[in-house]
């Protein structure tokens, strides 16, 4: 990150032309030594759901509600954004005595 000489603002990279650009007052500095823009192509985010190893996890939040495999009274719970961003989360439940995953959507 590079400041403007006469007022302090952040200079703007003009990659092309090789300059840095005061957007405020229109400073315009030589670029010196070579342009790294890193860039992440990897696409779409993961979503990452507990699986066989987290199973025994402890660390998870727990609350009252009946399994519909063993009718256990407790189970482990967290949230996932499984939908679009204008919907609500899903939240899913693993029971403590049994390890049965589900998950609710209301």
């Amino acid at each position: 990150m590079k400041f403007c000489s006469k007022c302090g603002t952040v200079l703007k990279l003009d990659a092309k032309k090789k300059l840095y650009v005061c957007q405020k007052c229109g400073t315009k500095e030589q670029m010196e030594g070579e342009i790294v823009i890193p860039r992440n192509n990897k696409g779409q985010d993961k979503i990452i759901v507990i699986g066989k190893k987290e199973r025994n996890l402890s660390t998870l939040p727990q609350t009252k509600v009946k399994c519909p495999k063993c009718d256990n009274a407790i189970a482990y719970w967290w949230m996932v954004q499984t939908r679009g961003i204008d919907e609500s989360a899903t939240q899913f439940f693993r029971c403590t005595k049994c390890g049965h995953t589900w998950r609710d959507y209301t």
